[in-house]
């Protein structure tokens, strides 16, 4: 797996990203117990009204930014939005009131939509071998799992020491580190943008979802974001209820139980490479599918009854369960949308990835929060497993059992929707 970090570009992309994940895993702790500070047992209300507005953020804003600056550098765009990105969050220490968190929260996260997609797309430029690719998936994978372990663990450290509000300044600096990556690395050119239909912004805007809505494969991949924003929205929400209020465990406490959630994911993404070799995208995206259900019927029977002196060791168990599980669908995810792109379409196909995927929790974080606040966890919990069994039934009956790569040129010429000049540079598998 570490051989990609041989490419000098990738390395230092890859180095960006870490560090700016390290950043946002603090934000993460100390967002949940600024919430706690600001509203008490409603925190897990605030923190799902804040993280839906994020949500809503990507949603809207991914797709329109991406065919706004299709025809800039990404440098600068990279660079740009990780300067807004640190800005805001320098200005998180300072607030005293909740709805403040919702503005920076926007603000913040549509910066976020610019930078992650046009970041996402820019590997398979970078790493064109599959392996490779693949290798660099389960790196990425794992670096999102060490920063679930990581973050907390430093998290709970810094807070033995330092006030939560210390806490943003790491996030600051996350993002600026990650900005002078950018700077420093020479970025491989990418396609021109097609004229004629492509040059229409409504085009552009919704070329993504369209390649999206003509593949089955792809389909299929829609119903497993839904089945990964159930436990993700259990674990990022309610924990810090679960934790703090109804355990009355220590600040300490919140972070171990994420850092649970991401050791899980980090197990199988220390496996995926050799398993994809073996089994396929399907089965294990499907296998995952399966299992979350299951884990998060776990959390709903532990969270309607009574709490007790094992309630926090059951916890932990299934917090890394529901990461593995969330792991064995999201590490893959990725090779689907290199599979049905071209180099001219992938930045839009990447960006309805991003933005679709986070349409998901718009749904599973009010739920989660305000529902969770309103009747309590418990019914909440059933509520987020009865969306993943959703999600999981879509998953299985949209991807075809019997799937081949050599169709991928075929859909991606009914999917260049009248762009015939790019489906004849498709490659063949």
């Amino acid at each position: 797996m570490l051989s990609v970090l041989r490419d000098t570009t990738y390395r230092r992309l890859f180095a960006a990203q870490v560090v700016a994940l390290l950043g946002t895993g603090l934000l993460t702790v100390a967002l949940g117990l600024l919430a706690f500070d600001l509203a008490g047992k409603d925190a897990g209300a605030v923190l799902g009204t804040a993280l839906t507005i994020k949500m809503f953020a990507y949603v809207g804003f991914a797709p329109v930014i991406n065919a706004v600056v299709a025809r800039l550098p990404k440098k600068p765009v990279l660079i740009g939005s990780d300067l807004i990105r640190a800005g805001m969050a320098l200005c998180l220490p300072f607030i005293t009131e909740t709805w403040q968190i919702y503005v920076v929260i926007f603000l913040l996260q549509s910066a976020s939509a610019t930078f992650t997609p046009a970041f996402q797309s820019l590997i398979p430029a970078v790493l064109k071998d599959e392996k490779d690719y693949t290798r660099a998936l389960s790196l990425s994978r794992l670096a999102y799992d060490m920063e679930a372990l990581v973050s907390p663990a430093l998290a709970a450290l810094l807070l033995t020491v330092l006030s939560y509000n210390n806490l943003f300044l790491g996030t600051v600096g996350g993002f600026l580190f990650s900005a002078l990556m950018v700077v420093m690395t020479v970025l491989p050119a990418t396609a021109p943008v097609q004229q004629g239909g492509a040059s229409s912004l409504w085009h552009r805007t919704t070329l993504g979802t369209r390649i999206f809505w003509r593949n089955r494969k792809l389909r299929s991949l829609l119903a497993l974001n839904l089945v990964v924003s159930a436990p993700t929205a259990l674990v990022l929400v309610n924990s810090v209820v679960v934790v703090r209020q109804i355990l009355h465990r220590p600040d300490a406490d919140l972070a171990l139980a994420l850092a649970c959630f991401g050791v899980g994911s980090m197990a199988v993404a220390l496996s995926a490479p050799r398993i994809l070799e073996r089994l396929g995208d399907r089965t294990v995206m499907l296998t995952g599918a399966a299992v979350v259900p299951v884990a998060l019927a776990g959390a709903a029977v532990l969270l309607f009854l009574p709490a007790g002196d094992s309630t926090w060791w059951w916890l932990l168990v299934l917090w890394f369960v529901l990461g593995a599980g969330n792991s064995t669908i999201l590490t893959p995810s990725a090779r689907l949308l290199r599979e049905a792109s071209t180099e001219e379409t992938r930045p839009y196909v990447f960006t309805a990835q991003f933005s679709l995927s986070h349409a998901c929790y718009i749904i599973s974080y009010p739920v989660a929060g305000i529902a969770g606040a309103a009747a309590g966890l418990g019914p909440a919990s059933l509520a987020l497993l009865i969306l993943a069994m959703i999600g999981t039934a879509g998953a299985f009956l949209s991807w075809p059992r019997h799937t081949d790569r050599t169709a991928a040129p075929t859909e991606s010429r009914e999917q260049g929707d009248g762009q015939r000049t790019t489906a004849r540079h498709q490659p063949r598998a």
